[in-house]
């Protein structure tokens, strides 16, 4: 089973260290990291979500190249690149893998300005060694589909009291 959890830190930097950690974690074999979007609300509250995968750009180089060959075909390879790019940039961003982006723009509402969130989604065989990495972060957890004893022994480990 995937889980989820949102956790609150007091910068978009923090949030964006923990997320390498994991990244590093994942190439260890420690971890399968299915999602991580660092949300930042800045100082005029305006939210981002920097996504790990950026789907738009994949999309347009996977539909550049499908163009391009299919332009090849038609003898146009450069007019089949501009509309497999185009057409596979469209469907990249229509495209949402992970957690839902709705979701992350409600919660980021919720944030103080000037502040971020990590927003996780992975499956672990070893989550006390996962928690052994990141609580030097700190954090506040704001959402988790953990069970309560396993949500509140994250929040203890990441510095802060059960709910």
């Amino acid at each position: 089973m995937a889980t989820l959890a949102v956790i609150a830190y007091p910068n978009e930097e923090t949030a964006e260290e923990v997320r390498l950690k994991l990244i590093k974690m994942q190439k260890d074999y420690l971890l399968d990291l299915r999602d991580a979007v660092v949300v930042v609300r800045d100082e005029q509250g305006k939210i981002r979500l920097r996504q790990m995968f950026n789907m738009t750009a994949a999309g347009a180089v996977t539909g550049g190249f499908w163009g391009t060959l299919v332009g090849m075909i038609f003898l146009s390879p450069l007019f089949g690149l501009a509309v497999g790019a185009a057409w596979g940039a469209a469907s990249g961003a229509l495209t949402d893998i992970g957690i839902d982006d709705d979701f992350m723009k409600k919660l980021a509402e919720t944030l103080t300005p000037g502040t971020a969130a990590l927003c996780v989604l992975l499956h672990s065989e070893a989550p006390d060694k996962v928690v052994e990495e990141i609580r030097q972060f700190g954090g506040t957890v704001i959402k988790t589909n953990l069970s309560h004893e396993n949500e509140d022994k994250l929040r203890v480990a990441l510095g802060g009291t059960p709910a």
